[in-house]
């Protein structure tokens, strides 16, 4: 019954189950092949047969009547004449050639280079990438061997990992700083792929598309940058205390109890505290000689009676005006 149970294994194919299977063993422990059998191999698939430990054949996609004459390599390696009816001792793997999608790889650890712009710094990254099975002889010999299923996640890790280290290379390489690198993530994909693509074809693989997500500084780092991005964006630091004196006048006015002269005594406050933000914001002048005979400046005359601030602009006035020179307020 042995014997005759061999026979019928006439008939070779195989449907994924679920995702993430590369390769696949058909089962044929104590089995044989039968002479003129029908291997079915689908789109999307691709089958090896290995006999005693060598590799036979390689079949793509399309249905297949196992023969001496279908196996000519085989035929070769065991000078079989063509009329020998006696089974195949094989082994059949199958292969998935279709996309293994949304495969995601980052840095662990931020990868230090030197920027132009900002010197050293860390940088950390995270994409996506998709890849699928090309050469099933090279795949086998080197990555699946003999094993009944290889999955795609024990591939994962060391994938991820050689893409990292061709990022830092990447990175150490580029003549761009990072501002610019972030704006241009679709060029530094294109040429991850063109160094990537050698290193998977070593595996049997085919780098499909590669996806650069993100690009960013450690934490600590970026609230450095948003700090210096602020600094940039205020421009004029006189203008904008004037700015941020004018928005917390009311403020301060109020808090001090209410009324009339608590309002006074508080833009008095608010008052004396603009002009010395803005004196401070101000650049220091020249320094004028001092001359035993020389006369007082024409341009800063003395005011009489002394001075006071302008309730509308903070300008210095004097005391005796009811009209601020500057922006023409009324003063009590």
């Amino acid at each position: 019954m042995s014997f005759f149970s061999k026979q019928f294994i006439d008939v070779i194919h195989w449907t994924e189950p679920g995702d993430g299977i590369l390769a696949y063993r058909y089962p044929m422990e104590a089995m044989e092949i039968q002479n003129g059998g029908q291997l079915t191999v689908r789109d999307s698939q691709m089958a090896v047969f290995v006999n005693e430990g060598q590799i036979a054949d390689v079949f793509n996609p399309g249905l297949y009547t196992l023969t001496t004459q279908t196996l000519p390599l085989l035929t070769n390696l065991k000078n079989w004449d063509k009329a020998f009816q006696s089974p195949f001792k094989s082994d059949v793997y199958f292969y998935s050639t279709r996309q293994q999608l949304d495969q995601k790889w980052g840095t662990a650890t931020p990868i230090t280079i030197r920027d132009k712009e900002f010197g050293a710094v860390r940088l950390r990254a995270y994409g996506i990438y998709a890849y699928h099975v090309a050469d099933p002889r090279v795949f086998y010999e080197k990555v699946s061997g003999t094993r009944d299923e290889y999955q795609a996640s024990e591939l994962e890790g060391q994938l991820r990992n050689t893409i990292v280290a061709r990022m830092t290379d990447a990175f150490a390489g580029a003549a761009v700083s990072f501002l610019d690198m972030t704006a241009s993530q679709a060029q530094l994909a294109t040429s991850m792929i063109a160094t990537l693509k050698p290193v998977f074809a070593d595996l049997g693989l085919m780098l499909d598309s590669f996806v650069v997500e993100n690009i960013s500084l450690p934490e600590e780092l970026q609230k450095l940058l948003d700090q210096r991005i602020g600094m940039n964006m205020v421009g004029d630091m006189s203008r904008y205390t004037q700015f941020q004196v004018a928005q917390s006048m009311p403020i301060a006015a109020g808090n001090e109890g209410g009324g009339a002269a608590g309002a006074g005594v508080g833009l008095g406050a608010g008052l004396a505290m603009a002009q010395q933000m803005m004196n401070a914001a101000r650049p220091p002048a020249a320094a004028v000689p001092e001359s035993a005979g020389a006369a007082p400046s024409a341009a800063a005359p003395a005011v009489a009676g002394g001075t006071k601030f302008c309730m509308t602009c903070g300008k210095p006035i004097p005391k005796v005006a009811h009209f601020c020179p500057e922006c023409g307020g009324s003063q009590p």
